[in-house]
């Protein structure tokens, strides 16, 4: 049964990208379909600063982590978006992860700002990570923003339309893939 990781790519305490979040996998589960969806905070677990050790030489949740993400067969990577890029809590899993891990994976992508302003950080900072890895990226993303929350709740109609839809894509592109494997292309020159 294929999964669906979302990864809630902060440590600070569960707020509003993490309710986002939570819609958006709670969307494929009504679908009906045969996917198992899963929601990883890493403010939930201990990770270590990848510093090049292996995996195993880590005495915290880092291993357990790493594999967690690398068993699931797509994701939804959820972040806050701090000095117009992705949280450091995100690329240092990102770090920790061999190339294998995410190659060939539809990866669903969103953001939260307080502004306008940073609506374009996931495509200009995370999409590049995401495409050394060889992820397979659905060509459009979600992009939160204070004012779609009244009263720590989700409220906008298009945004709660929006995070159903990537939901529903990344589903829809992973069978699509699964189905044709030729339509993924080569490795990515960084597993070669």
């Amino acid at each position: 049964m294929p999964t669906l990781l979302g990864i809630h790519g902060s440590v600070t305490k569960p707020g509003r990208l993490h309710q986002a979040l939570e819609i958006a996998l709670s969307s494929v589960d009504e679908q009906g379909t045969s996917v198992t969806t899963s929601l990883l905070h890493l403010g939930d677990h201990q990770i270590s600063f990848a510093d090049g050790r292996p995996l195993p030489a880590f005495s915290d949740d880092t291993e357990a982590v790493v594999q967690q993400v690398m068993d699931a067969d797509m994701y939804l990577i959820a972040t806050p978006i701090f000095r117009a890029s992705f949280t450091a809590s995100l690329k240092n899993l990102l770090d920790l992860i061999p190339v294998e891990g995410l190659m060939g994976k539809v990866c669903g992508l969103i953001g939260m700002g307080a502004t306008d302003h940073h609506y374009l950080a996931v495509d200009t900072q995370l999409r590049p990570v995401l495409a050394w890895f060889g992820a397979q990226l659905v060509p459009s993303g979600v992009y939160l923003q204070s004012r779609h929350f009244q009263d720590g709740q989700l409220a906008d109609p298009e945004a709660i339309a929006g995070l159903k839809e990537l939901a529903n894509g990344v589903v829809a592109m992973h069978q699509a893939a699964a189905q044709n494997a030729g339509m993924l292309g080569p490795k990515p020159l960084a597993a070669g």
